[in-house]
């Protein structure tokens, strides 16, 4: 057990005291973006706290791979907000446990795999307009709550926050310049938080918001009804977050694989990322999932090992027990200098700068995604929308490669040597080669460059070679691959084609 866990291995070469370092560099990263997301989606800091806690310390045990972080993440939440808002936030644990179950069941039955599935420019699409969502999600926090709803703050209020966010974001961008050693989100909120304190400032605070004290996280059962109308009410939440969670984490996983020259298992994250949501429905955590920021915080820092996302989590849970009367204190405009800045690395600049190097095709796939993303907040639809247009412009171009190069041999014989894949999309392209009227008795169409992809072609060979037989003529198929003939067998009563036998070919998509 201690050898799968890759934690306490003394036949792999780990260095504690950097993972250690790393842990905590991590925890302190991790407990503004909490914060400040469950903020954000209008439920308790401490809900934010608990999923990070909670998120880092089972998948840093029974994840996928060492090295990634998981926790209570913007990617998900947005999800909630809309359940949060209509129905309260024991629906919202509801829902968390339900995207857990589902999650594990794509565990359970290896359909991380599909995750390949999901193509660059849905991916810039999805990244984009999560940037922008939690980008306007800070605006918010210039507003204050009076006796009839909201306001935007205005004079003196309005300018100390804003010159606080400002000085925020300057010694984000300017400490990495002197030291990378401590995290420049951290060095900002604790020098906005002395200034604040030290001079006696008057601003909103973490507290004006919502407490955070408390204790382990209690076990609780989500007080809803148990019926299937509230599962009509949870589900769709349930199944968005879920698809949310795992894309964000099987990509996450995807590049730390990158980074750390290794291989990680998808399967076995998607078994981690829903227990952990699971046990954040039951344990009041707000659920999530890996953290792309987080986790090169942790890689830069020189982890390798699990061992750096144990000590994050248990670093959140002492913060929890004994630090909370100092975080209340922070003010908010740090933590809204530290989530604009998160929104601006989030943002893929580099789709910007080859946006003209792009077929417009994939801009317009990008862009939609984005659009979506901010407009319903439902990121699981915008990268199932993105996929499917995605692949049916690839079905579409594929379908206008396919090409006959036609001949006819010494004996009087046709040949029609086809060019590109046969399916549903080319199989209108495919039938307007053929010349029926001009065409010898015998005819032969080689598919040794081509294979028959579906049902949609097996027809389509069927009602061409009836056509050859009602004008008296014979029409063969030859250098067919395996794969293709066994479909055509498969499908031998309702179809009846000629076979030439031929020698074993393989065609290119088989290579």
């Amino acid at each position: 057990m201690i050898s799968r866990l890759n934690l306490f291995d003394f036949s792999r070469k780990v260095n504690y005291k950097t993972e250690i370092l790393a842990g905590l560099t991590v925890a302190m990263t991790m407990i503004p973006e909490s914060l400040s997301f469950a903020i954000l989606a209008g439920l308790s800091p401490l809900t934010g706290l608990y999923a990070a806690f909670l998120m880092g310390l089972i998948t840093a045990v029974l994840g996928g791979r060492p090295g990634m972080v998981s926790g209570g993440a913007g990617a998900t939440v947005v999800v909630l907000i809309a359940l949060m808002q209509s129905n309260g936030v024991e629906y919202v644990f509801a829902a968390v446990a339900l995207a857990g179950v589902i999650q594990l069941l794509v565990g359970i039955f290896r359909l991380a795999k599909f995750i390949r599935l999901v193509p660059q420019p849905v991916m810039y699409g999805f990244v984009n307009g999560l940037a922008v969502i939690i980008f306007m999600a800070q605006i918010e926090q210039f507003k204050v709550v009076t006796a009839s709803g909201t306001s935007w703050l205005s004079g003196t209020a309005l300018w100390i926050m804003l010159g606080l966010v400002v000085l925020t974001i300057a010694i984000v961008v300017v400490v990495p310049k002197f030291t990378k050693a401590v995290p420049a989100s951290l060095v900002a909120i604790i020098v906005v938080f002395l200034i604040v304190l030290g001079f006696g400032i008057d601003t909103k605070t973490v507290k004006d918001i919502a407490s955070i004290s408390g204790g382990f996280p209690p076990f609780h059962i989500p007080k809803v009804p148990f019926s299937f109308d509230v599962l009509k009410i949870i589900f769709p939440y349930s199944l968005v977050m879920a698809g949310v969670g795992l894309v964000e984490s099987l990509l996450t996983l995807n590049v730390v694989d990158e980074i750390t020259e290794t291989k990680g298992n998808g399967n076995r994250e998607a078994l981690a990322q829903g227990t952990a949501n699971v046990v954040n429905g039951f344990f009041t955590g707000m659920g999530g999932c890996a953290m792309i920021a987080q986790s090169f915080v942790n890689l830069s820092a020189g982890s390798r090992a699990r061992l750096s996302g144990i000590v994050a989590a248990i670093t959140i849970l002492l913060i929890i027990l004994f630090g909370a009367p100092l975080i209340e204190l922070v003010p908010m405009a740090a933590l809204t200098g530290v989530m604009i800045m998160v929104a601006i690395g989030t943002f893929e600049w580099i789709s910007l700068r080859i946006v003209n190097k792009m077929p417009r095709h994939d801009i317009a796939v990008g862009i939609l995604v984005a659009v979506i993303t901010v407009w319903l907040h439902n990121l699981a639809l915008a990268v199932l929308v993105g996929v499917i247009i995605s692949a049916l412009v690839f079905a579409w171009e594929s379908a206008k490669r396919i090409r006959a190069r036609k001949y006819v041999d010494s004996n009087g014989v046709k040949y029609y040597e086809i060019f590109g894949p046969l399916f549903f999309g080319s199989v209108t392209a495919f039938n307007e080669k053929f010349d029926l009227n001009n065409d010898p008795e015998e005819v032969v169409i080689d598919f040794k460059e081509s294979r028959v992809a579906d049902m949609s072609a097996i027809e389509a060979l069927n009602k061409l070679t009836e056509r050859y037989h009602k004008a008296g003529k014979k029409l063969h198929l030859r250098y067919l691959s395996k794969d293709c003939r066994t479909l055509l067998q498969n499908a031998a009563s309702v179809i009846d084609v000629n076979i030439i036998e031929d020698p074993k070919y393989t065609v290119a998509g088989d290579r």
